[in-house]
């Protein structure tokens, strides 16, 4: 039955995206600095990444195990919007770790508050994915994925900038030495603000209860073709799923934390300017996901596709202004337009489809992955950061064809795909791996990204054969972010 959006309960939810593409934005601006304070090598500098990510998979897990064994799915004995609220209160204790962590010059307790507050992200990402799409009619619940999306990318945007000018503060002196103290007041802060909305979340309107088996029952298109399964492993949909989400996320997460390193090595920029590079990687996944985010309006297709030419660059715009702001020199990113011209292009190509989008994307990424390495300067760095615009859509994709006809299954696989986020430590701690000098060296590290978007293509090619054998067929507009 189709129904309004909740747009005051969407609202208040997604500043939850926010804070998750703040959080790991920023990471990539810990990464270099770290990295010199405590004398790591690009390899362990990836450690950062690795904590954050991995603990996605440890809360997941236990989210999984408790719900298997303990009684019954944990979200649906304390409520969605408790959920989400007990998640930001475990992440606001991770950031009180930062102080004593840089007051004891303490690396290992540095990333076991980033792994805390990711661990209070898990949860908080397995109850918001499935309430943004019921927070109205269902059939434009991936659209609203992609507004959360947008937000988040909000977050990873701005969210370098802040924390590189709160970590190198007086850069307008010329200062490009950081001190692993300045830390301590960003993170702190951010603790309060998780705090906060912790308790605006706990009393909002936002439900607790989601009825999930209805939903089910309306993506087949008959009812004998719901496939109802014991254990959500049964769905083949699903665990193929959660390999592509592992790749997905590492690709994404790979590409940004190892391009401080490419920048540093290939252009000779130090550690206190890599923050707009950084942003419009970040950036380039908010021009996607805004395009996408059209769909959840109730325009008809001309006013659409005239809106849908226009978000990408008030996206790019708003990527611009914030520099502007923080005293960047943009001119170096006017020729940016050009890729999120190919991204609208792809977009085109891709109908809607999540399959066919999927692979056409995944496609693209190869190809600016590859173009990356073949070329130097400024060139190859749009290359890689160009990565962001094809990575912009890949989570819906995936979330959505995976969980596909779940039914009361849906918040075991959630739970199992969010545990795949792993991924973007993991792959990120390879590529760095690979890119010493006596390996592949950081511009050729990237061959690893190519691998992730090959996989990816190949299970937007089998998913659809699995969906249909169900009865599920994907011939509509889909978007979001993690």
């Amino acid at each position: 039955m189709s129904q309004q959006t909740k747009w005051g309960q969407f609202g208040t939810l997604i500043t939850v995206f926010f804070f998750w593409g703040f959080v790991a934005a920023s990471n990539d601006i810990l990464i270099p600095v770290f990295k010199k304070a405590f004398e790591l090598s690009q390899a362990e500098s990836q450690l950062v990444s690795l904590a954050f990510y991995i603990a996605y998979t440890v809360g997941s897990a236990i989210y999984y195990v408790w719900s298997l064994y303990g009684g019954g799915d944990i979200l649906n004995r304390i409520g969605y919007k408790n959920g989400i609220a007990l998640g930001l209160t475990i992440s606001a204790v991770g950031t009180l770790l930062f102080y004593p962590a840089a007051n004891n010059h303490s690396f290992f307790l540095m990333i076991t508050g980033l792994f805390i507050v990711a661990l209070g992200f898990s949860l908080q990402q397995i109850a918001a994915n499935p309430l943004v799409v019921v927070m109205g009619d269902p059939k434009t619940g991936s659209q609203r994925l992609s507004m959360a999306g947008g937000v988040n990318n909000f977050g990873t945007t701005i969210g370098p900038l802040l924390v590189s000018y709160a970590i190198f503060g007086s850069v307008v002196a010329h200062n490009t030495e950081a001190s692993i103290t300045s830390v301590k007041a960003p993170y702190l802060i951010l603790g309060i603000a998780f705090l906060l909305v912790a308790i605006l979340i706990k009393f909002s309107s936002i439900p607790n209860k989601i009825d999930l088996d209805q939903i089910a029952d309306e993506e087949a298109d008959a009812p004998s073709h719901v496939a109802h399964k014991n254990y959500a492993f049964q769905y083949p949909q699903l665990w193929m799923g959660m390999i592509a989400i592992f790749v997905y996320v590492g690709v994404e997460v790979a590409t940004a934390s190892n391009l401080p390193e490419y920048l540093k090595e290939k252009l000779n920029i130090s550690t206190d300017k890599v923050a707009p590079f950084v942003s419009l990687y970040w950036a380039s996944l908010m021009v996607g996901r805004w395009a996408a985010s059209v769909g959840a309006f109730n325009l008809n297709k001309q006013v659409q596709a005239i809106v849908k030419l226009i978000v990408p660059f008030l996206a790019f715009a708003v990527f611009l202004i914030v520099n502007i702001i923080a005293g960047q020199d943009i001119t170096p990113f006017y020729y940016y337009v050009l890729p999120i011209a190919v991204l609208l292009i792809a977009d085109w190509l891709s109908k809607g489809n999540p399959a066919t989008m999927l692979s056409l994307f995944s496609i693209f990424g190869i190809a600016a992955l590859v173009l990356g390495m073949l070329t130097t300067g400024l060139l190859s760095v749009y290359c890689f950061v160009s990565v962001g615009l094809f990575c912009s859509t890949l989570w819906p994709c995936i979330f959505t064809l995976a969980v596909a006809g779940l039914g009361k299954r849906t918040n075991e696989g959630s739970s199992l795909l969010i545990m795949m986020i792993m991924g973007g430590g993991f792959i990120s701690y390879i590529q760095g791996s690979l890119a010493s000098v006596d390996m592949l060296g950081i511009k050729y590290s990237y061959l690893v990204g190519v691998a992730c978007f090959a996989y990816l293509a190949f299970y937007a090619f089998r998913v659809q054969k699995v969906l249909k054998a169900q009865g599920i067929n994907f011939d509509k507009p889909v978007a979001g972010g993690h």
